[in-house]
């Protein structure tokens, strides 16, 4: 996990954990040919060896591997909902970049199969930081990381859902990262009750209803300015088909923060 950053033990460089990737592949796949393994990719698209880091790791181990991860945390750390709710476009600049890197080394070494990606971690992340730094040194099991979600990170995770959707394509694996008070969706305390955050709410319909195949729209919408992406669409927005159930879904985000949007299919 994340073997990139140098915060990890066991840190190596991409080559060099390449080659134990590979020789670890070889062995797992020996004890059960069926396994489906995933090889490191890089924890964040801000690294300065991304995206040399996927190139190098599967020039190596592509026989051997069937998915790369990748990772990103959304934030708004300037207060700035417009560039916050764009942020999805960064996400799906990362795909794309991991995507062609993976069909780059396929070409290179003329190989029929395709490298999919797993998406294993994804959130927004960024309320908790100041309050981590003050817990006490040695103190038993204090709060961390525990994100208190707004309206606001609630669309930012639509639309990084929307994202993920767009490229179902080749991302097979995607986690929520974390699952219950670590940046999570559900919150609770000992002894007490739990409760649901609001990017619990995206989530849900996206399971519930993101079911069948994707199909992708093509979107007519106004565009606005932000500081960090450029002119965005107004509206971005994914459909699914479930064939069995002969149902349609819809999931879209308004971006504008004073007026409602017409929408028509």
């Amino acid at each position: 996990d994340e073997m990139d950053g140098f915060w990890q033990m066991g840190h190596k460089p991409a080559e060099e954990y390449g080659k134990l990737a590979r020789e670890a592949a070889k062995v797992m796949k020996l004890v059960d040919p069926s396994l489906e393994l995933v090889v490191c990719g890089s924890s964040s698209s801000w690294m300065r060896t991304f995206p040399e880091w996927e190139a190098t790791v599967l020039e190596i181990t592509y026989n051997y591997v069937d998915y790369i991860s990748l990772h990103t945390y959304l934030r708004n750390d300037e207060k700035d909902t417009a560039t916050h709710l764009a942020s999805p476009v960064g996400m799906d600049s990362l795909i794309s970049t991991v995507i062609a890197t993976c069909d780059y080394i396929k070409a290179k070494k003329r190989r029929a199969k395709s490298i999919n990606l797993s998406f294993d971690e994804w959130n927004v992340w960024y309320h908790s930081l100041e309050d981590d730094r003050e817990q006490e040194p040695w103190s038993i099991a204090p709060p961390l990381l525990e994100d208190i979600y707004t309206l606001e990170d609630a669309l930012v995770v639509g639309l990084m859902l929307i994202t993920l959707l767009k490229h179902a394509d080749r991302i097979k694996i995607a986690c929520l990262a974390q699952l219950v008070n670590v940046i999570a969706p559900i919150m609770t305390v000992n002894g007490g009750p739990s409760w649901r955050q609001t990017i619990y709410y995206p989530f849900l319909h996206a399971s519930l209803y993101g079911r069948g195949r994707v199909l992708r729209p093509v979107i007519d919408s106004p565009v606005y300015e932000n500081r960090t992406f450029g002119e965005v669409p107004i509206i971005d927005a994914i459909a699914t088909i479930d064939e069995e159930k002969e149902v349609v879904t819809i999931f879209a985000v308004n971006r504008d923060q004073k007026d409602s949007i017409s929408f028509e299919c």
